[in-house]
C-alpha cells in the first residue's frame, strides 16, 4: 500500500554534515536461501535498535529484473559524496538453482533510494584471463576513496585451490562496471592459519580504516584488521573474535547511533536463523545489546545507512504501513503482543487486559517524530470504534478507526505452549505448567508455573525447573511438561513430569509453585516394544478414580501408557502398552476421567503447521484398548478470526461440577500466520470451554480471543 502523505518532507538538507541532521536508519536485507527468498528488503528505525520492515516484508525491486541468476543477496546500501546519489551492490546468486557457486555480482544507483539502474558485473566476461575461473563471488560493498575520488567496489571471490579471498576494484564514474582488474584488499597473517575470508565491512574511524571480516581460522567469527590506507596495509587486531557468539557467524556490518560516540556491530547467526546486535565505543570491544533490539521481520546479511528525515518520510510514502507513523499504544493493560492493524482497511484493533475499562481508554499512541494523533485523551471505546487522524505539523493527513475491548486470551502473558493444567487441593488455585515459548527451535531451558483462583487472572509464580542449574543429564529442550498432586501420609506432594532433550524426566516438590528437584536420572530414554521411531516427549499423568493407581503416558510419533509404581518416579515395565490410536496421532496426548468413561486427546499434524488441531478416542479403561468416534476433531484453527495452530491441550474440571475447560496453545496473534515455521516456537496459551453432548461425546470447541468469564469456586 503507497500512504499518500503530501507535505511531510520538510527542508532538511539531502547530505547531512552532522549527526543532529539524521533522523533515522535504514536496514537492507534479504530473508533466506529459498525459492523467492533472494532479494532485497528494507526496514527502517528512529533509534537503531526498534525495526519494522518496509513493504510488508516484500521486496522493493524485482531480483528477476536486475540479477543474470534471479537472485540476490547480501545488500549494502550508501549515500554518495554528492548528497543526491545512492548506491548499492548485492550478491547475484540464486542458491536454489545454483547451489552456492556464482561469478557475478550486481551494481545499483539510486537518487530516491526508491528508483533503482541496475548493472550485472560477470566477472567471468569482464576479467576473463585473471578471473575466468573464479567460482564465487560474494557479498560487495562499495566505499568512497578520498584520495582517487572514485568508489571503490570490495566483495569476496574463490579460485581453485584457493582459498576465498577479499579483493577490490574502482567503480567506473557511471557505477555500471568495475573499472580496475580486482586486487587482493587483505593478507591475513601466516600464523592466523586464516583459510578464508570473506563479507567484509571497512569503517573509517580517526584516520584510520577498520575492515570486519568472517575468518575462517582455527577460532572462525568476525575479526578486525586495520590500516591507515583504503587499499592496503591492513594488520590484524587480534586472533580473538569480536562478535558475541560461539556459533557460526557472517554478514557483519557496522554503524554509528546517531549524537553519539557508540557503535553497533551487526551480524548474521546464520545456522540458527538468528541476528546479534553487539554495541562498542572503540569498534574493538563489543557488548551484547540484543535485549534492546526488537525486529518484525528475520533478516539475513545486510548493512544499515543513517537517512534524513525526509528519506524516513519518502520511504514511508512508499511502502510505509499505519503501524510505521504509530509506532506503539503505551496505555496501562495493554495486549501489545496482540494489537493488530490492517493498513489498507485503515483500522487497528487494541486488546486489553481484565481490569481495562473500554469507556474510558486513552491508548496514549507513540509515533513517529513530528506526528501527533488527534483527538487526545481518554474516548469511549464501549460504542464501537473511534476516528483518529494523523496530523504533521499541524495538517491532518490521514485517519483510521481504532477498536479496543477486553479480551481474555491468550491467558498468560508471553509466549508460553504445551499447557499442561492442575487444581490443587492443597492451595485451592488452579496451576497451568508450559513450555516455556519463543526460543529458536524450541530451545528454551526452564519452566515456570502460573496461578488463579478464577481460570482468568493468571499470577508468574517464577521459574519451578532449571536444567541447566537442576537436572544434571541434560541442559537441553524443555518442553511440554505435566503434572500431578498428590497426597501420601496426609502430606501433598507433586510429580512433575517433564522433556528434556527428547527423554522424560521428574521431578518432586512439596509444593506446585516450589523449586523441584529432579530424581537425577530420565524416567523415559528408550522405545517402548514394537517402536523403532519418533521421539519419547510429551507426558501427560493421570489418577484413575476408578482403581486410584497412577499411569503416565508419552511419545510423539507413537503413544505409549504405562502404570506408575508407588514411588510416583518409576513404571511398572510390564505394564506398558503402545495405544497409538491411528495416523493422525502426533504427540501431545492427554486423558481425563468422565461418567464412566475414559478420554484420550492427542495434537494432529506438527505445532509448526497452521493445522495443528486436538482430536480424542474413548476407552472403557485407562490402558484402552481405544474407541474412535466417527467425528472426533476436538478444536482446529479459525481463519476467519486470525486463529491458528490450536493444539497441545489439556482439560480441567472446576471441583465439584460438570464443567469442563480445554487449555491449549496457538499461534501468536496477528503475526504467527506470518511467520512460516517460526510460529511452532511463537505460540501463546489460552483457555475455552469444552462441552460433552448427552451421549459423552466431546462438541467441537470454537477456539476464541474473548475467552471465558471468571470461573467462581464453590467453596
Amino acid at each position: 500500500m503507497v500512504i499518500i502523505l503530501t507535505g511531510l518532507t520538510g527542508c532538511s538538507e539531502l547530505e547531512p554534515r552532522s549527526g543532529e541532521e539524521y533522523s533515522a536508519y535504514l536496514f537492507s536485507y534479504f530473508v533466506g536461501n529459498g525459492p523467492g527468498q533472494e532479494q532485497i528488503h528494507f526496514a527502517v528505525s528512529e533509534d537503531g535498535f526498534n525495526w519494522r520492515a518496509l513493504n510488508q516484508n516484500r521486496p522493493i525491486v524485482d531480483s528477476r529484473e536486475i540479477s543474470n541468476s534471479g537472485g540476490v543477496r547480501d545488500p549494502h546500501v550508501i549515500r554518495g559524496e554528492d548528497g543526491e546519489t545512492f548506491y548499492m551492490v548485492v550478491t547475484d546468486l540464486h542458491v536454489p538453482t545454483m547451489g552456492w557457486s556464482n561469478h557475478a555480482m550486481v551494481l545499483m544507483k539510486s537518487s530516491d533510494l526508491i528508483h533503482w539502474e541496475s548493472s550485472v558485473v560477470d566477472i567471468h566476461e569482464a576479467f576473463p584471463e585473471e578471473f575466468g575461473d573464479v567460482y564465487r563471488v560474494w557479498a560487495p560493498q562499495t566505499i568512497y576513496d578520498p584520495e582517487t575520488g572514485k568508489y571503490m567496489v570490495y566483495f569476496s571471490m574463490k579460485s581453485p585451490n584457493e582459498p576465498d579471498i577479499i579483493y577490490y576494484a574502482y567503480a567506473n564514474d557511471d557505477f555500471t562496471a568495475l573499472a580496475t582488474t580486482p586486487e587482493q584488499l587483505y593478507f591475513p597473517p601466516a600464523e592466523s592459519q586464516n583459510r578464508a575470508s570473506i563479507d567484509g565491512d571497512i569503517v573509517y574511524h580517526y584516520g584510520k580504516y577498520y575492515l570486519f571480516h568472517k575468518a575462517d581460522d582455527i577460532d572462525p567469527g568476525i575479526k578486525v584488521a586495520i590500516s591507515d590506507r583504503l587499499t592496503e596495509g591492513y594488520e590484524l587486531h587480534s586472533t580473538e573474535r569480536v562478535d558475541k557468539t560461539r556459533e557460526a557467524v557472517e554478514g557483519s556490518a557496522v554503524f554509528r547511533l546517531h549524537d553519539s560516540d557508540r557503535w553497533i556491530l551487526m551480524y548474521d547467526v546464520y545456522i540458527r536463523g538468528d541476528y546479534q546486535f553487539a554495541e562498542s565505543t572503540d569498534l574493538l570491544n563489543f557488548e551484547l545489546v540484543d535485549d534492546r533490539i526488537s525486529m518484525d521481520f528475520r533478516p539475513r546479511h545486510g548493512s544499515v545507512m543513517s537517512i534524513t528525515r525526509e528519506e524516513h518520510v519518502r520511504l514511508l510514502e512508499e511502502w510505509g504501513s499505519l503501524e510505521h507513523f504509530v509506532t506503539g499504544v503505551g496505555a496501562e493493560y495493554v495486549r501489545h503482543r496482540n494489537i493488530s492493524v490492517d493498513t489498507d482497511a485503515g483500522t487497528m484493533h487494541i486488546p486489553l487486559w481484565r481490569g481495562a475499562d473500554p469507556a474510558r481508554f486513552d491508548p496514549r499512541f507513540e509515533t513517529l517524530s513530528g506526528i501527533s494523533v488527534i483527538p487526545e485523551g481518554a474516548q469511549d471505546f464501549s460504542a464501537g470504534p473511534v476516528t483518529y487522524t494523523l496530523e504533521f505539523d499541524g495538517e491532518p493527513r490521514l485517519t483510521f478507526e481504532v477498536s479496543a475491548e477486553v479480551w481474555h486470551n491468550p491467558v498468560l502473558d508471553g509466549y508460553y505452549a504445551d499447557p499442561d493444567i492442575i487444581f490443587s487441593e492443597k492451595n485451592e488455585r488452579f496451576y497451568i505448567y508450559p513450555t516455556s515459548d519463543g526460543y529458536l527451535g524450541w530451545s528454551g531451558t526452564y519452566f515456570k508455573t502460573f496461578s488463579s483462583d478464577n481460570l482468568v487472572d493468571w499470577v508468574d509464580e517464577g521459574v519451578i525447573l532449571d536444567l541447566e542449574e537442576d537436572v544434571s543429564w541434560t541442559s537441553r529442550n524443555a518442553w511440554a511438561p505435566a503434572m500431578i498432586e498428590r497426597q501420601i501420609d496426609g502430606e501433598y506432594r507433586y510429580f512433575y513430569y517433564f522433556t528434556a532433550a527428547q527423554r522424560v524426566g521428574v521431578a518432586v516438590s512439596d509444593e506446585p509453585d516450589g523449586r523441584f528437584v529432579d530424581i537425577g536420572q530420565p524416567l523415559v530414554d528408550t522405545f517402548p516394544e514394537g517402536v523403532t521411531g519418533g521421539q519419547h516427549i510429551d507426558p501427560d499423568v493421570f489418577r484413575d478414580p476408578v482403581s486410584g493407581k497412577y499411569f503416565l503416558y508419552w511419545g510423539n510419533g507413537y503413544m505409549a501408557g504405562a502404570e506408575l509404581n508407588d514411588d510416583m518416579v518409576s513404571l511398572k515395565e510390564d505394564s506398558i502398552v503402545v495405544m497409538t490410536p491411528d495416523r493422525t496421532f502426533r504427540e501431545g496426548v492427554h486423558v481425563l476421567y468422565r461418567e464412566g468413561k475414559y478420554y484420550f486427546l492427542w495434537s494432529e499434524d506438527d505445532t509448526r503447521s497452521e493445522n495443528y488441531r486436538v482430536r480424542y478416542a474413548m476407552a472403557d479403561s485407562p490402558l484402552g484398548p481405544l474407541e474412535i468416534p466417527e467425528d472426533n476433531l476436538v478444536i482446529a484453527k479459525d481463519p476467519s478470526i486470525g486463529i491458528y495452530g490450536t493444539g497441545h491441550n489439556s482439560v480441567i474440571q472446576v471441583p465439584g461440577r460438570d464443567e469442563w475447560y480445554i487449555v491449549y496453545h496457538r499461534f501468536t496473534y496477528p503475526k504467527g500466520i506470518e511467520m512460516g515455521g517460526d510460529a511452532g516456537f511463537h505460540r501463546e496459551t489460552c483457555i475455552d470451554r469444552m462441552e460433552f453432548d448427552e451421549d459423552g461425546r466431546i462438541l467441537r470447541v470454537q477456539p476464541t480471543h474473548e475467552g471465558i468469564d471468571p470461573v467462581e469456586l464453590d467453596r
